[in-house]
C-alpha cells in the first residue's frame, strides 16, 4: 500500500530522541550572530571579485557566497586549482559558491574566499 514502510520509521523512539537532541544542540548556538559574521566576511572578501572582467556577479545571502562567472568554468582546470589551495569547492557551470559550516572560523573562511578570488581572477 501507500504507507508500506511507514510503520518502520514513524514514531521510532530512538529517531525522535536523536532529533530532539539535535534540535536542542542547534538552538544552543547564537545562530543569527554566527551567520551575520559569516555573511559580513563573505561580502568583504568576495567583493574584489567584482573587479575581474571574468565575473558577472557576486552575491551573498546569509552564509552563502556566490561568484557568478560570465562563462562556464572548465572543471578540469578549476577543480585541481582549488584543491591545490587546500579548499574543496564544487563549481557548478558558471557558479563558484560556498556554503560553509556555521562553526567555521574566520581564518578558515578566509582560505575559502582567497581560493574563490584566485579562480575569479584566474590567479591560480
Amino acid at each position: 500500500g501507500v504507507l508500506m514502510h511507514g510503520p518502520t520509521f514513524m514514531g521510532n523512539p530512538l529517531a525522535c530522541a536523536v532529533s530532539l537532541a539535535s534540535l536542542r544542540l542547534l538552538q544552543s548556538y547564537p545562530l543569527k550572530s554566527m551567520i551575520g559574521k559569516i555573511e559580513q566576511q563573505l561580502r568583504t572578501e568576495l567583493e574584489p571579485c567584482r573587479e575581474s572582467p571574468l565575473v558577472q556577479d557576486v552575491r551573498v545571502l546569509g552564509a552563502i557566497g556566490v561568484v557568478e562567472m560570465k562563462e562556464p568554468m572548465d572543471m578540469k582546470t578549476v577543480q585541481p586549482a582549488i584543491v591545490g589551495q587546500g579548499v574543496w569547492l564544487r563549481p557548478f557551470g558558471k557558479l563558484l559558491y560556498t556554503m560553509p559550516p556555521l562553526i567555521i572560523q574566520p581564518h578558515q573562511l578566509r582560505k575559502i574566499t582567497k581560493a574563490m578570488l584566485s579562480i575569479a581572477t584566474r590567479k591560480m
